[in-house]
């Protein structure tokens, strides 16, 4: 029965874990492939139909089939098609399980007729580990027989001496995605779910002339949980130097890191001149994140002698942005809201405009003090400095990053 896959433009996924179900969802709904090869890299519940169960109902977004069809679905269901081969189907769309290797070198792609693959793992993030690690590697998938394989995750190379492959780029879809090139890229990260709101939320500034001029820049993103917390306190394992997510995710607020700065320097090489602080606060809930942008501003005055830069400029940035270059990635709204209105909302940043503040203050320069710096000037200087707050919510699994991973998928597809 496995024929059934062999003449259908497949797209593999690596782990159905979070975001590799929740791709999966989205591509039930894009029908851009013609069928999926999930590779789950062991045997998970008792018969096939646990695994249908699994991918059918879901604690944050309900059930798959309200979740495609809405409340007054027509009934349209999983069905199983060969039980021997892992194949099932929904909708016209094939699915069929790989349940043996979980090292990608031995996941055979090319016999089934797999050529992108979304690995959604999280455990192979370093592009520089060569095919044949004993724990695995990204360019393992390559060598079963892959074509491209796209990350859901940003890269994180171990050995700080070396750089990025030639053949590896980080991409988020509607920032630097079109500098993908198929003739040289085999490995492309999506970044993440932060980066991916926080570069929507900074292009529309880095291309207008008086927002451009950062002196600088933070970030902290108010995030829900993931599954690298701890349901209730546990013992750290050794070496571990965060002891915070060993802390009940159920009862705490907990600050944490993030590396979402870092990987915007790769999405937005511009970046690299500002200098970005990023922090993350998790909290007890399912879904949605919210970024706090705080920006520092070199701003000029009008002939009234007011900053240039200021609420109405910026909100109107967002605004055209997003019923333009960034439509149906952006979205703006002036509207009050809280994250369980973005729940499954197809944007990558979504700015609330009412809660963004700025304001502007002068930085004294003195003459003597410019002098140390080797500028004559014979005048004190009042610069004017503008601060800015600026709030954009995101879906943090399905709405924004699962999207755009899979616009990204999409889009290499068609280069290929």
């Amino acid at each position: 029965m496995s024929h059934l896959l062999n003449n259908k433009n497949l797209i593999g996924i690596n782990s159905i874990g979070r975001i590799g179900k929740l791709f999966l969802w989205n591509q039930l709904i894009e029908k851009h492939f013609g069928g999926a090869v999930i590779n789950i890299g062991r045997t998970a519940g008792q018969k096939l139909e646990d695994i249908v169960q699994s991918l059918e109902t879901d604690t944050t977004y309900g059930s798959l089939y309200h979740f495609l069809y809405g409340h007054a679905c027509s009934g349209k269901r999983f069905e199983i098609v060969d039980y021997d081969e892992a194949i099932i189907a929904c909708d016209g769309f094939l699915i069929k399980f790989l349940m043996k290797e979980r090292n990608p070198l031995y996941i055979n792609w090319k016999k089934e007729n797999v050529g992108i693959v979304v690995d959604c793992t999280g455990q192979f993030t370093d592009p520089t580990i060569s095919a044949d690690n004993s724990k695995g590697s990204l360019r393992g998938h390559l060598e079963g027989g892959a074509e491209k394989i796209i990350l859901s995750a940003p890269f994180k190379i171990k050995d700080k001496s070396l750089k990025m492959p030639d053949d590896s780029i980080m991409a988020v879809y509607g920032i630097n995605h079109l500098n993908y090139n198929p003739a040289v890229h085999q490995i492309i990260s999506a970044a993440s779910c932060t980066t991916t709101c926080l570069s929507h939320m900074m292009k529309p500034l880095l291309e207008h002339k008086e927002t451009s001029k950062i002196l600088t820049a933070s970030m902290s993103t108010i995030h829900a949980a993931t599954n690298t917390q701890s349901v209730l306190d546990t013992t750290p394992k050794a070496g571990a130097s965060d002891l915070r997510k060993n802390r009940s995710v159920l009862n705490n607020v907990i600050i944490s890191t993030t590396g979402a700065a870092k990987a915007l320097e790769f999405v937005m090489p511009e970046i690299q001149s500002i200098g970005f602080m990023a922090d993350s606060v998790r909290i007890p809930t399912n879904s949605v994140s919210l970024i706090i942008l705080n920006l520092t501003f070199n701003s000029g005055l009008n002939a009234k002698g007011e900053a240039i830069i200021n609420k109405k400029l910026i909100n109107s940035l967002y605004e055209q942005a997003s019923e333009g270059p960034q439509k149906d990635l952006l979205y703006f709204t002036e509207k009050q809201n809280t994250s369980a209105d973005f729940l499954g909302f197809k944007a990558a940043a979504i700015i609330e405009g009412c809660e963004t503040h700025t304001r502007t203050g002068f930085l004294p320069l003195k003459a003597d003090m410019l002098s140390q710096f080797g500028i004559s000037h014979n005048k004190d200087i009042n610069l004017p400095v503008t601060h800015a707050k600026i709030f954009g919510w995101y879906d943090n699994e399905f709405g924004s990053y699962v999207n755009c991973l899979s616009r990204l998928a999409i889009y290499i597809d068609k280069k290929c």
